[in-house]
């Protein structure tokens, strides 16, 4: 199908959640998509920091053929040898004792909010309340949406859930002054995603674990976009070496598999209980042997250190650009999560790189966001450099 057909059907069919898309992607290898047709790009967004491997990663394929070929789905009322198998394995690269699998991030960090009010419950004290930041992005559900701290993702879905308080991000201050004693849960990004790819300060992660410690809440890090390699170490915990009680993740753990799991320590899991929480598809056996590929190529000797080195030369590289170009406002990032904010809206440099072959998108409106695969090199680096740098000469910004 061309184009003009696809959008055609879509716009019959498809109820319109993303409006006007500008291509029709058709294949995919490595850092590299092809659209309808034919014409080529590099992907710099990786479907939102999903394919961490880059497209068709090879022993991920391998892995989804033979599970197809073997067994696709079971219920998760029978034992499944990836999921235990992907569970293990996550155990030892991680602080978390046990998993839950579901589909995806906003399923994920459901499952967190559930657990810690029946967490509490269990306890026999309850604590329902959730502090959250102010810019933060925790999915779509009405719980996740709530925790979202943006009010353009709450319009017309009002009126939201109950207990969920915001604060700035990067505040401790702010945060102090949020706990109470209704409060069981502070749910963070350790590097916000959708609000604009935001660093915290040194010292703001730790010092937020201590807060937790002192009032007895349970932390919480919404991992989704920031773990599995993403920002130069395998989870943005390990950054600061902040450890949480429950941590989140999706996207990238399928590399491009629906799978999401929510992992916490064996003490926090005593808040579920059979029957309390389920998924019918979380961590069936396609999606888990999928997710378990993915994680034995990220976890790979020297591999996420080589992409931590590659996102290092890309903000430089970025860094040194800006010095030319007074609307740019900051370069800000880590590993291969970076944000570059202007002063002025993205929104027709995103046309630009886009027409320069080059795949990458907004994180807020005056964000432009760069979310390759872990896989990419300097040369494509130094590439959609130079494409950003003709993109704002031909804007005259």
């Amino acid at each position: 199908m061309d184009m003009e057909a696809i959008q055609q059907l879509n716009d019959q069919h498809i109820i319109n959640t993303y409006g006007a898309r500008k291509l029709a992607l058709v294949r995919g290898d490595g850092v590299r998509l092809w659209d309808a047709e034919g014409r080529e790009y590099l992907d710099f967004f990786a479907g939102i920091a999903v394919c961490n491997l880059g497209h068709c990663h090879p022993k991920v394929t391998e892995a989804i053929c033979e599970q197809a070929r073997t067994l696709v789905h079971v219920s998760n009322l029978y034992y499944i040898e990836p999921q235990v198998n992907l569970a293990a394995l996550l155990c030892d690269h991680c602080f978390a004792d046990k998993w839950f699998f579901c589909n995806g991030g906003a399923e994920a960090n459901e499952a967190a909010l559930k657990l810690a009010r029946r967490y509490w419950f269990q306890q026999g004290t309850p604590r329902p309340d959730v502090v959250v930041a102010e810019q933060s992005f925790h999915g779509r559900t009405m719980a996740t949406v709530t925790a979202t701290g943006q009010p353009k993702y709450h319009q017309g879905f009002e009126p939201l859930l109950p207990g969920f308080h915001y604060v700035p991000y990067d505040d401790i201050d702010a945060l102090t002054e949020a706990i109470t004693p209704e409060v069981g849960l502070v749910l963070l990004e350790p590097l916000q995603g959708e609000g604009g790819v935001r660093v915290p300060k040194p010292g703001y992660l730790p010092a937020v674990r201590q807060l937790c410690d002192d009032n007895n809440v349970l932390l919480a890090f919404d991992e989704v976009q920031t773990g599995l390699g993403r920002t130069g170490s395998l989870f943005a915990y390990q950054n600061e070496n902040v450890i949480p009680d429950i941590i989140t993740l999706a996207k990238g753990l399928g590399n491009g598999v629906p799978i999401g799991a929510m992992g916490c320590s064996d003490k926090v899991a005593e808040g579920f209980s059979p029957g309390s929480h389920a998924c019918t598809f979380g961590g069936n056996p396609l999606s888990a042997a999928a997710a378990l590929a993915t994680f034995e190529a990220l976890v790979a000797p020297g591999f996420i250190e080589e992409a931590r080195e590659t996102g290092n030369y890309f903000i430089q590289q970025l860094v040194e650009l800006a010095t030319g170009f007074d609307c740019i406002y900051e370069v800000r990032g880590r590993g291969l999560m970076i944000g570059v904010e202007f002063d002025r809206g993205v929104a027709p440099l995103i046309e630009r790189m886009l027409a320069a072959g080059i795949i990458c998108g907004p994180a807020g409106p005056t964000v432009l966001r760069f979310l390759p695969p872990l896989i990419v090199d300097r040369a494509a680096v130094d590439r959609v450099t130079a494409a950003l740098r003709a993109g704002l000469e031909g804007l005259g910004w």
